[in-house]
C-alpha cells in the first residue's frame, strides 16, 4: 500500500476521531504526530527487533512522574508512514492499525510496558 503524507495525516485523524471518548479523553496534553519513517536513534530506543516501528511514545509516562511534574511540554505519539504502508493492504486496515498504534502508545503513556500491550491485543 502506498499513500501520500496528506492522506496519511487524514488517515490518522480519521482513526483518532474513531477511537473510543475514553481514550481521546485521555489524548490531554500528548502530541499526535506523523512521520514517514523512524530514524535510526527512534528504532534504537524501541528495540523493535525485526519487525516494523508503527509509533512511539515520547515523555514521561504518569507512573514516573512526581509532585514536581508540571509546565512540561506534552509528551509526543509519533505514527510512521513507511511502517504502516508495508503491513497495510487497504484503507481500511490502515485506519484500524492507526488505532491500535494510538492505543499501545497511549498505554505506555500510562505506564504499561510492551509485554503487557501486547498481550491484550495492543
Amino acid at each position: 500500500m502506498e499513500i501520500s503524507r496528506k492522506d496519511f495525516n487524514a488517515a490518522v485523524r480519521e482513526a483518532i476521531a474513531g477511537l473510543p471518548q475514553k481514550f481521546k479523553d485521555a489524548l490531554q496534553n500528548i502530541a499526535i504526530t506523523t512521520a514517514d519513517e523512524p530514524t535510526k536513534e527512534q528504532l534504537e530506543s524501541a528495540d523493535v527487533g525485526h519487525g516494523e516501528l508503527l509509533g512511539l511514545y515520547q515523555g514521561t509516562p504518569i507512573t514516573k512522574r512526581g509532585f514536581s511534574f508540571a509546565g512540561e511540554l506534552p509528551d509526543v505519539i509519533t505514527i510512521f508512514r513507511g511502517p504502516h504502508e508495508r503491513v497495510c493492504h487497504t484503507h481500511k486496515e490502515l485506519i484500524t492499525q492507526i488505532q491500535k498504534t494510538v492505543l499501545h502508545e497511549i498505554g505506555h503513556y500510562f505506564g504499561f510496558d510492551d509485554a503487557y500491550l501486547h498481550s491484550h491485543g495492543y
